[in-house]
């Protein structure tokens, strides 16, 4: 499965670029991430917890950056192993782009595929897991930069909590 999109982060390139590379802001841009350690050059071991369509399972995996070209590009890679459930990879291509805001225009072009139990529930559920997820990844990395959409704050303070960022920041 592969997709590509656009999204603008009020925040400069080299930022974004950075924010990129720290495992506590990548734990909180995966949905479902338990533990994300390690880092540009060693690589990151990652722990993720998915559930798709009747299929629930925790994938233990690693993540990889390369082609590293500080505030203009980078490429992600991961697999991971969910047991029985089976495996996921990946890759994603990221441009970082100076907007005319003074913000970043953040390319991304993904490459997903599945196998196991997983694969078996079908190419259209799992293309629109895999869009899903790729969407939330980069939203949740604006939101890191911008704070939360007003949709999401006024659900935030309906609950009385502030989401991740809060949890990661001790604002919760």
């Amino acid at each position: 499965m592969q997709m590509s999109d656009t999204r603008a982060i009020q925040a400069q390139p080299t930022a974004v670029y950075a924010a990129l590379l720290d495992p506590e802001v990548l734990k909180a841009c995966v949905g479902g991430a338990q533990e994300v350690s390690g880092n540009p050059t060693d690589g990151y071991e990652a722990v993720v917890v998915q559930k798709v369509g009747p299929v629930k399972a925790t994938f233990k995996g690693s993540v990889t950056m390369s082609d590293l070209v500080e505030g203009e590009s980078l490429t992600i890679t991961g697999e991971g192993k969910g047991g029985a459930a089976g495996f996921a990879k990946g890759s994603a291509t990221v441009t970082f782009q100076p907007s005319e805001t003074g913000g970043t225009i953040l390319g991304y072009d993904v490459d997903a595929k599945v196998g196991g139990k997983l694969a078996q529930l079908g190419s259209r559920l799992i293309d629109g897991f895999a869009r899903k997820m790729a969407d939330q990844f980069f939203a949740n990395l604006q939101e890191y930069f911008e704070g939360p959409t007003e949709e999401v704050a006024d659900d935030a303070d309906a609950e009385g909590n502030t989401g991740w960022l809060g949890r990661l920041t001790g604002r919760d």
